[in-house]
């Protein structure tokens, strides 16, 4: 078995949902201080809700030396119905060429490539890279992300920790591990709108004043509008509405408020500010009497492509033979925290077919290329470092 698979499996083997940890960071600790990281802990958040971080970094010591950053979250979902799975969650399993478990997919075996990766470089390369690496790992990925990556990053920066690039081992494969990666992600704004009426007999409606009549010409427009025309890298801006409540039960009462959750995916076409201020004045202009709360849960965030982009390129052509997909599909990330203070971050991981689902699994063939993926990207980044060591032993 490989080492990559028996890392997966120690990881697999705890029950780590959110935010519970169950030992993986300890665990990852010990393997990473063997390859001389010095490993910090920055947990935070309240006892019934403690999230545990890991920080871990391996410096080359040479001053002209750039950051890759290996970020992913132990933390799994809830397993769902446990008599449902064909296996014990926990219990890693193989079956037909692919190994069973929570986290199997999503993203245990990431973070076991990337160990093992790392491990493999630094057996070549451990005194003579210009690569100071880094792992930025959290048990707060799945649940709220108020503990988690966000306030390692923000640490990270009250102290102008370095970050040059960043691979987060996010499920981002299609069918075959190499066939997509994110270069960003659209940014996520929430909104909960509440219209105002009077509550009255439905027989009399002159007494009263139904706000579901009132709110629905105000979202037929909204529904109807296009927002932007996205861009190269990321698709239209999309508005929909998630929930909407109003009513008593009674068949015979007009309502006296409606609520309507409603979510923008949107492109780096706009920001939050100009969406709010549009939505506002729709409202306005249907002389609505209305509440609105906003939720803001990412911005949209983009890797242009250069040094890490084309590095994760290579890498998967030489692995795989596959031409990847650039993409900014599907939700959020961790990765629209890590761009606050990295200007380079892409997510790469196995296939996505899976995840948070019954019997979760990944297909044993995905796991060694995924590991040699990340593992040729370390040996692209040294190499495009090398002229500024030769510049460097020059001046000296």
């Amino acid at each position: 078995m490989s080492r990559t698979l028996q890392l997966a499996e120690q990881l697999i083997s705890r029950p780590s949902i959110t935010p519970e940890d169950a030992g993986c960071l300890e665990l990852l600790s010990q393997q990473l201080s063997t390859l001389g990281f010095v490993c910090e802990r920055i947990d935070s958040g309240p006892d019934s809700f403690r999230v545990h971080n890991l920080w871990a970094k391996r410096s080359s010591g040479k001053p002209y030396a750039k950051t890759l950053i290996f970020a992913g979250h132990t933390d799994v979902v809830p397993t769902g119905p446990v008599e449902q799975w064909s296996s014990p969650p926990f219990t890693p399993t193989y079956q037909g060429g692919k190994l069973f478990g929570r986290g199997a997919s999503d993203m245990k075996t990431s973070i076991a490539a990337f160990v093992v990766a790392v491990e493999e470089f630094l057996a070549e390369h451990a005194h003579n890279t210009p690569l100071d690496i880094a792992f930025l790992l959290t048990s707060d990925e799945e649940g709220p992300g108020h503990d988690g990556t966000k306030i390692v990053v923000q640490a990270l920066q009250a102290r102008a920790e370095r970050m040059d690039w960043c691979i987060v081992g996010e499920p981002t494969a299609v069918h075959k591990t190499g066939d997509m990666i994110k270069n960003g992600r659209r940014g996520s704004l929430s909104g909960r709108l509440t219209v105002e009426g009077i509550q009255g007999h439905i027989a009399y409606p002159q007494l009263a004043r139904n706000p579901i009549h009132q709110a629905v010409p105000a979202l037929t427009e909204l529904a109807s509008i296009e927002w932007d025309k996205g861009n190269q890298f990321f698709p239209p801006t999309s508005w929909q509405i998630s929930n909407m409540h109003g009513g008593t039960g009674a068949s015979n009462v007009i309502p006296g408020e409606v609520v309507i959750d409603f979510n923008f995916r949107y492109s780096s076409e706009n920001t939050a500010e100009s969406l709010k201020q549009r939505v506002k004045s729709i409202l306005d202009r249907h002389v609505l009497e209305y509440d609105l709360t906003w939720s803001l849960s990412g911005e949209p965030f983009l890797t242009t492509p250069g040094d890490l982009v084309e590095a994760a390129q290579q890498a998967i052509r030489a692995e795989t033979g596959l031409d990847t997909e650039l993409s900014t599909s599907g939700g959020t990330s961790d990765g629209r925290f890590i761009a606050k203070a990295c200007p380079q971050v892409i997510e790469l991981g196995p296939p996505n077919a899976t995840i948070h689902k019954i019997d979760e699994h990944i297909v044993v063939a995905d796991v060694e290329p995924l590991k040699n993926i990340y593992r040729r990207m370390l040996e692209n980044l040294h190499a495009r470092l090398q002229p500024a060591a030769i510049e460097q032993g020059a001046a000296a």
